[in-house]
């Protein structure tokens, strides 16, 4: 049985955010906030209409004509300010984000602080937005490249880290002098809301920011449709992906996709264990193994493999599962109920497949919330769905191999190119699998690809492009040429 806390913190569905007031959405729908570690309902959130959104479209633009002549510095001065206050506090929203998405306190705490980063360093890139001169072909001549914002942004985060994906947005085009239309995540709005409040009570212009909650398909749709958006950044699914990436070639609008991942593991033999388990139980079951970036395909050497399954599975079997609100928690519910429904096809198909359950499974029928228990498949085959298909939960999938060309073949071996980690001692290995492995990121005896200041972004089906790092506020500015000829008369 999992322990549920109850909090005394109230939650309260936020309203839109449009032409800077606060409001309720004129759909005459409504979508349902459920805490998910007890699958109450805790908050009913109202949906856009087609007239709000229009109307965000239109506030953006006016919005964006104004941010953009703001000095580049003062944009600087203001996305810091917005970092510090999120830093202020980060208790309230850290709290709203555990009570709507379930994830631990510590982990939603961590996830806050990290959004206040990404603002921060954006804030400071904001002043090094640089064109430059290129020498002049003609005498008297000046030959200039400058950097503008693209103009008014539309962005799409979803519900597994809300305030991290939605800072990587708000940040980068704000930075870069767009306005931005943020559609958020229906299923955890509020720590997002009170994020876009920090940036308006900070002195954004309020209408460079609009943040609308509704019909995905409807918003994306209309949105992409208005020839006014000239940007679009989504993090999701695969098959949203492309669909959003059609919808934009009409307007020829730019596009940045990340659109999830299935990471490998590679472990040889030469290895530090003890590193290696312990990264990848906490980098694996973080979130309730929710994250684009989770270690989920783990390949040992064979002289290894054995040792770590064995201790693998001792740490996963170990973790606390509980409401995130209690202290003693390690690992949460998962987010909503399809997640949780969606784990255990993929592990009867495994073990029918020929992997075997070292731990974990099914939490007994009758147990409040979305909880599933950190599961370790071993002996899982390749042709296995969950060595195919992105689990987006808490099951880690092992399977040994022999020579590093091997597991190199396997680990590019689906349609994914997010992220991937190798354990290894050799620098000849190391070096082997950052050039063979096909992602857009990887660490090498380590886990942290994603920080503020380098790029992230998948190939293949996990989308192109990438935020955070120089190419993220790249991603929200345009390239303009001036050729200055003097005229003779100065």
């Amino acid at each position: 049985m999992t322990e549920v806390a109850v909090s005394s913190s109230p939650y309260r569905a936020p309203h839109l955010f449009i032409a800077g007031i606060w409001r309720a959405g004129r759909l005459g729908q409504s979508h349902l906030i459920h805490n998910p570690a007890t699958g109450q309902a805790i908050g009913e959130l109202s949906l856009c209409s087609d007239a709000d959104i229009d109307e965000a479209i239109a506030a953006s633009c006016s919005g964006f004509s104004r941010w953009k002549k703001v000095a580049a510095f003062k944009r600087s001065e203001t996305l810091i300010a917005t970092a510090n206050l999120l830093r202020a506090e980060v208790q309230h929203i850290s709290t709203l984000l555990t009570l709507e998405q379930g994830k631990p306190l510590a982990e939603a705490r961590a996830e806050t602080l990290a959004a206040a980063a990404i603002i921060q360093w954006y804030g400071e890139e904001a002043t090094r937005t640089y064109g430059r001169i290129v020498p002049a072909r003609l005498p008297n001549c000046e030959m200039l490249v400058y950097k503008e914002p693209v103009g008014p942004c539309a962005a799409f985060s979803p519900w597994n880290f809300p305030l991290v994906l939605s800072s990587r947005k708000l940040a980068g085009a704000l930075a870069a002098g767009c306005s931005v239309v943020l559609k958020a995540a229906e299923e955890a709005p509020a720590a997002v809301a009170a994020m876009v409040d920090c940036f308006v009570r900070s002195g954004v212009t309020p209408e460079a920011i609009q943040l609308l909650f509704g019909i995905p398909s409807q918003v994306s749709s209309r949105l992409l449709a208005s020839p006014l958006i000239r940007k679009v950044s989504f993090t999701g699914s695969i098959a949203v992906g492309k669909h959003l990436a059609r919808l934009a070639t009409e307007n020829l609008q730019r596009v940045t996709l990340e659109l999830g991942g299935h990471a490998p593991v590679i472990i040889c033999d030469d290895a530090r264990i003890d590193d290696a388990v312990n990264l990848l139980i906490s980098g694996k079951f973080r979130n309730a193994g929710q994250a684009c970036l989770a270690p989920t395909r783990i390949f040992v050497q064979t002289g290894l493999y054995d040792e770590f399954v064995e201790r693998f599975s001792a740490a996963a079997s170990d973790i606390r599962l509980g409401d995130g609100m209690l202290p003693t928690t390690q690992m949460g519910p998962l987010a909503n109920v399809r997640r949780q429904a969606a784990m255990g096809p993929l592990i009867d198909d495994a073990v029918d497949r020929g992997a075997s359950v070292s731990t974990g499974g099914m939490i007994p029928d009758g147990s409040p919330g979305f909880f599933f228990k950190p599961t370790v498949l071993v002996d899982v085959p390749d042709d296995a769905a969950v060595m195919n298909i992105e689990p987006f939960g808490p099951i880690a999938a092992c399977a040994q191999f022999t020579e590093l060309e091997e597991a190199i073949a396997r680990a590019n071996g689906n349609c994914y190119g997010l992220s991937a980690f190798v354990f290894t001692g050799s620098y000849a290995r190391q070096q082997r699998a950052i050039a063979e492995l096909n992602v857009g990121v990887i660490a090498v005896n380590s886990l942290a690809v994603s920080n503020p200041e380098t790029p992230f972004g998948g190939v293949k089906d996990s989308g192109y492009g990438a935020e955070s790092g120089i190419e993220g506020l790249e991603a929200y500015m345009h390239t303009k040429f001036a050729h200055i000829q003097a005229d003779g008369r100065m």
